[in-house]
């Protein structure tokens, strides 16, 4: 676990631990480190999750199951990045599933006993940084929510691209989700989706090629979402 010491400290809920306090409190919280392939689930929609994990190398997709068999894509979770700290605290079941869109390896901690702290500055530290990393979360939600309620779906594809290149800190990125994916995420239909990037990339807005993306006239697309 030693190994994975340096990413962990980048990570929202491990900030401001020295190697030596992250490497003595993950023993103190009973951490464990497991694989799991591709389409291997790490929780299940209907069924309970009481821990915390987080991504050492691979890829997690989270969605929310839909009707007819159908996924709303809710989250890409790569390595660093914190997954089970909003579900591990409820007493309801998860509403999400978490699968690994890749073979991955994980760090899991009990919830339970990252809420207990044991009194030393970094256990305080951690638990800090958890109620932070939720409040985060909840906000992208509300995000997103802006995003749903958006009545033109132009506006709704602006929105979207914006955001995404402001968390890149470059008009230049891509974005975690296929065009089938993002249409799901979006709530929109998928030729509609097409036929509006198409037709933004005509009108020399913006510049696309599968997953990647070229904002040519951020503010343009900025109007669009007033």
């Amino acid at each position: 676990m030693n190994n994975y010491l340096p990413l962990l400290q980048t990570t929202t809920l491990f900030a401001g631990l020295s190697a030596a306090e992250l490497s003595t409190l993950l023993s103190r919280l009973g951490a464990s480190v497991r694989s799991y392939g591709k389409g291997e689930a790490l929780v299940l929609a209907g069924e309970p999750s009481r821990r915390v994990g987080i991504v050492l190398s691979g890829e997690l997709e989270a969605y929310r199951p839909a009707p007819g068999g159908a996924r709303i894509p809710i989250a890409r979770v790569e390595p660093g990045g914190v997954f089970g700290d909003v579900l591990g605290g409820s007493s309801l079941s998860s509403p999400v599933t978490v699968l690994a869109a890749a073979p991955c390896e994980v760090l899991l901690l009990p919830y339970e006993r990252l809420l207990l702290s044991d009194g030393s500055p970094a256990h305080q530290r951690v638990v800090q940084n958890l109620v932070r990393t939720i409040s985060d979360k909840y906000f992208s939600l509300s995000h997103r929510i802006d995003l749903l309620v958006m009545k033109s779906l132009r506006a709704k594809v602006a929105a979207y691209l914006l955001s995404e290149a402001a968390r890149a800190h470059s008009l230049t990125f891509s974005i975690p989700f296929s065009r089938i994916q993002l249409a799901d995420y979006l709530n929109c239909d998928r030729s509609a989706l097409s036929r509006e990037l198409s037709t933004m990339q005509r009108e020399g807005l913006i510049d696309t090629y599968r997953s990647s993306f070229k904002l040519l006239e951020p503010d343009a697309l900025q109007q669009m979402v007033q």
